[in-house]
């Protein structure tokens, strides 16, 4: 007898345990920014010029999305991707001029890099792409969340910072805080920091609010588009640069620079980190 309520005491507490620690990881995978008032954008800039918001509270995600979170949207739903259906994905090519993409018609999130290259399993805690901006605003709908708009990533990214960049004012930290191309040509892969595409999520240092690859490793979508892009209802709003940017070509990697693309249009250095409910500040 007093065997079996022991017994029942430790199930109760390994339950309690187990529910504790669910909960400590689901607070884990998201930061929560209080109401604030905040300087964003930059003078002078002529499509983030300064300006001063005063936000809600949100909880936006540490890391990006990663394959292996949208693998589980697709195994829910049966969705098929744009890319899947138009197979119009583009890719990096070596070989080839700055800012010039390959269409690859065996390319989706499932091969980001085409059927050449790894296919997904290898990379599940790496950043989904090969996605557009209809295909992130699918997936947060099934999950109950949202994209970031362009002012609430642009206040998490800084981190309270006011500069270009959150650790200072020398492009060349970049290296510890984010996925970034290193080399000054895009002719032949870069693999110097041993990732010539996209790297495993928080492998690089966080922001000082604990927000990893807000820099680098792939751009992120945003909800809404400034106003001198609003003529243009095709184009969607990202930010946050990729593996592709560099110091000398597409330098987006900052707080910055806002950066736009067909909404139907899918990249291999394309992504989305998501915006959930209101939760209790870590910050």
């Amino acid at each position: 007898m007093k065997l079996s309520v022991v017994a029942c005491i430790f199930t109760v507490l390994l339950f309690v345990h187990c529910q504790s620690q669910e909960l400590a990881i689901r607070q884990a995978d998201r930061v929560s920014i209080s109401s604030g008032h905040w300087k964003l954008g930059k003078k002078g800039h002529r499509i983030n010029p300064a300006h001063s918001v005063k936000n809600n509270p949100f909880a936006i995600g540490r890391y990006e999305v990663t394959n292996a979170e949208f693998e589980k949207f697709v195994k829910a739903t049966g969705y098929i991707t744009v890319a899947e259906k138009d197979h119009n994905a583009q890719v990096y090519c070596d070989s080839l001029g700055e800012f010039i993409w390959c269409t690859d018609t065996a390319a989706s999130w499932r091969f980001p890099q085409g059927k050449q290259f790894a296919y997904y399993t290898h990379r599940l805690n790496e950043p989904v792409t090969c996605i557009c901006f209809d295909d992130a605003i699918a997936y947060c709908q099934w999950a109950g969340v949202r994209l970031p708009t362009l002012d609430e990533w642009e206040i998490a990214a800084r981190a309270g910072s006011r500069g270009t960049w959150f650790f200072g004012n020398r492009f060349d930290s970049i290296v510890r805080y984010g996925n970034c191309w290193h080399a000054r040509s895009h002719y032949k892969p870069d693999s110097s920091d041993g990732y010539p595409f996209t790297a495993p999520v928080g492998k690089y240092l966080p922001n000082d609010w604990g927000l990893y690859d807000m820099y680098g490793n792939v751009f992120e979508f945003c909800a809404d588009k400034p106003a001198i892009f609003a003529s243009h209802p095709e184009w969607a709003s990202a930010r946050g640069g990729s593996w592709w940017c560099s110091k000398y070509s597409c330098n987006f990697v900052n707080s910055v620079d806002i950066g736009r693309v067909h909404r139907r249009a899918s990249f291999s250095n394309l992504g989305f980190r998501v915006v959930y409910e209101k939760m209790k500040s870590e910050i």
